[in-house]
């Protein structure tokens, strides 16, 4: 992004945090929703899938509450279970470039499918990719 779009940008965004701007709980939990679903779904998902239990209700709750306060929202995942260590909950799992690419494949579909504005789609990307990169544990 140019820094002249990058200042177009600043302008037209209204104060508040990502959580605010996406439209709150209900479209954080759409974001999520729509990840699972297409995780579930999705044939070129399934070594990521596999890594999960058969129920993704639990994931979807844990999911949820971390990006509501990741986002700026409700702190949810802390209050219920302190400070979030995700290398730490995923280091069972062989998480190498392709799966963090699956996952980044799925959020990013999911954003689109649920319709988040390409300008915080835009912002959203590069902080899910260095999200993704740190859960890396193998090549």
């Amino acid at each position: 992004m140019t820094t002249e779009a990058a200042e177009a940008q600043k302008e037209e965004t209204p104060p508040g945090t990502m959580y605010d701007w996406l439209g709150g709980e209900q479209a954080v939990k759409n974001l999520v929703n729509r990840f699972y679903d297409i995780l579930d779904s999705d044939e070129s998902l399934k070594p990521i899938r596999a890594m999960h239990k058969e129920d993704l209700s639990p994931m979807r709750l844990s999911l949820f509450e971390f990006l509501s306060g990741w986002l700026g929202g409700p702190p949810l995942f802390i209050e219920r279970n302190g400070s979030p260590c995700l290398t730490g909950a995923h280091q069972p799992f062989k998480i190498d470039a392709a799966s963090r690419d699956q996952w980044m494949q799925c959020i990013n579909q999911a954003m689109a499918d649920i319709n988040i504005e390409p300008k915080y789609r835009e912002m959203l990307t590069p902080a899910f990719e260095q999200m993704t990169e740190m859960m890396r544990n193998t090549d």
